[in-house]
C-alpha cells in the first residue's frame, strides 16, 4: 500500500478531470477521482495512469463511483456541479448546486474525517458557505480556490496587455469569485514597474466600469473564513479579503 498522501477528487468532468491529472503528473500524492457516471472516472483514471510510460512519473490513480475508495484522504477536492449555460450568471446556479455540493461534502466527510476541503464548485463564495455548515469543521479546513484563479487571471491579461513575461507581474485580487471582484491595481507591478505606468488610466477605468457594470448579486451571506471568502455579506458591512487555496482552474 503506497504510504503517499492522498487526494480525492469529487466530479470526472473537464474541471476534476485535469485537476486529478495535474497531482498526478506532480507525482506526489494518490488520486481517487469520484463521479456518480458508472465508467466515466474509471477510464479517465486509466488513461491518466497510463500517461506515466510516457511522462516518466508513477501515479497510482483510481476512479470510483463510491467515496469507499476515497476514505482517508488528506484533501478532498469538490468540483461536482451543474456548469453555467450560455447567458446564466453563477448565482444562477445556487439552488441546484446546493444541493449536490451538501450531499458531495456529507460523504466526503464521512470517509476523510481528518481532511481538508477545497471548493470549485460554482457559485463558489456561496458552496463554500454550504460546505462548511453542512461538515461542521474550523474554517481553517474549507477553501475556496478564487483567489489564486482570479488573480492568475489577472496576472495573464496584464502580461498580454504589456507584452511582458508572466513570470514578471506580480498582482492581486480580492473579494469574492464573480461580477464584484476586485483587482488591485495599486499593488500591481511588471518587473517591479507600477502597472500604471505601463498602463494609462483611462484604459483601467474603462475595464473597472465593464466589471462594475454586471448585474449584482442576488444573495448575501456571512463570511466564514478569514482566509477566503467563503460567502457575501452584506454591502454595508462588507470586507473583501480574497481567497487562497489550490492552483488548478474553475468551471
Amino acid at each position: 500500500m503506497s504510504r503517499r498522501r492522498k487526494v480525492t477528487v469529487v466530479g470526472a468532468g473537464n474541471v476534476g478531470a485535469t485537476c486529478a491529472q495535474v497531482l498526478a503528473t506532480r507525482d506526489y500524492a494518490d488520486v481517487v477521482l469520484v463521479d456518480i457516471k458508472e465508467n466515466l472516472p474509471q477510464g479517465k483514471a486509466l488513461d491518466i495512469n497510463q500517461m506515466g510510460a510516457v511522462l516518466g512519473y508513477e501515479p497510482n490513480v483510481v476512479g470510483s463511483n463510491g467515496y469507499e475508495e476515497a476514505a482517508g484522504s488528506d484533501v478532498v477536492v469538490v468540483t461536482a456541479g451543474l456548469p453555467r449555460s450560455p447567458g446564466m450568471s453563477r448565482d444562477d446556479l445556487v439552488t441546484t448546486n446546493e444541493k449536490i455540493v451538501g450531499s458531495v461534502t456529507e460523504q466526503a466527510i464521512a470517509q476523510s474525517p481528518e481532511a481538508i476541503l477545497i471548493i470549485v464548485s460554482n457559485p463558489l463564495d456561496a458552496m463554500c458557505h454550504v460546505a462548511k455548515n453542512v461538515s461542521g469543521w474550523e474554517r481553517h479546513r474549507v477553501f475556496g480556490m478564487a483567489g489564486i484563479l482570479d488573480t492568475a487571471r489577472f496576472s495573464t491579461f496584464i502580461a498580454w496587455k504589456t507584452g511582458s513575461s508572466v513570470k514578471d507581474v506580480t498582482a492581486m485580487v480580492l473579494g469574492g469569485h464573480g461580477d464584484q471582484m476586485v483587482p488591485v491595481v495599486s499593488a500591481t507591478t511588471v518587473g517591479g514597474v507600477p502597472l500604471r505606468k505601463l498602463v494609462g488610466d483611462a484604459d483601467i477605468q474603462r475595464r473597472r466600469g465593464t466589471r462594475q457594470a454586471q448585474p449584482q448579486r442576488r444573495w448575501s451571506m456571512r463570511s466564514c473564513s478569514t482566509r477566503s471568502v467563503c460567502c457575501r455579506a452584506p454591502r454595508s458591512s462588507r470586507v473583501n479579503t480574497g481567497s487562497t487555496a489550490s492552483t488548478w482552474a474553475s468551471p
